[in-house]
């Protein structure tokens, strides 16, 4: 009798053993390699526009495997309708010694208005100094311009190596329209129509040479 019962208790413990391990591998599955929210209007955010600097785009950036993780955030430029992309910027980090990491990221623009605007980003492992554009190779200028977000306060996941357009900054001759910062199509048809758009863009990938 004592015999069953030890029979019956190992393979209880080796089910609920194999169900959490199903849990487990189930949840691994579905976590993302990253995680980022738009901190709109944060105190940092708030601060630079008040004393007049420019513009800033903060956001929150988790990683939940960073120690295999390697991000690349950019800044590419088109201008007068051009398809091809102008590389202004880039910063990429990553193969941390944690395992998780969670803080802030973001872009800002010193002086947009300006012949000479400058440019930089910011990251937990780092920043890149504010730096200028070469005016001959690109300008921001014209008579109308606007900046958002182009995705929002709630945490959206990144699968690896998708590439997210995370804000966006446009100069225009006299209007400029709205569109949808996420759908292709729609981008196309803004870079086409306006004079300049910035596009700042993210994407993680998974790397294991840690």
């Amino acid at each position: 009798m004592r015999k069953n019962h030890l029979i019956i208790s190992s393979t209880m413990l080796l089910a609920l053993f194999l169900i959490i391990a199903g849990c487990s591998n189930q949840i691994n599955k579905e976590e993302k390699i990253a995680y980022i929210s738009a901190n709109i209007n944060s105190e940092n955010e708030r601060v630079f526009e008040q004393i007049g600097l420019g513009i800033l785009f903060d956001y929150k950036l988790k990683l939940p495997y960073a120690n295999q993780s390697w991000v690349t955030v950019w800044l590419e430029g088109y201008k007068n309708g051009s398809t091809e992309p102008i590389h202004l910027t880039e910063m990429s980090y990553g193969l941390s010694p944690n395992e998780i990491e969670e803080g802030h990221m973001g872009f800002g623009i010193i002086n947009p208005s300006s012949d000479n605007p400058s440019f930089f980003l910011y990251s937990p492992s780092g920043n890149i100094p504010p730096h200028t554009i070469d005016d001959i190779k690109f300008s921001i200028r014209g008579t109308i311009s606007t900046w958002d977000y182009a995705i929002g306060s709630g945490p959206i996941g990144l699968e690896t190596e998708e590439t997210k357009i995370l804000a966006v900054y446009r100069v225009g001759e006299r209007t400029l329209r709205t569109y949808d910062y996420q759908e292709l199509n729609s981008i196309k048809q803004m870079i086409d129509e306006d004079l300049t758009v910035l596009l700042l863009k993210i994407k993680v990938e998974k790397r294991n040479d840690y």
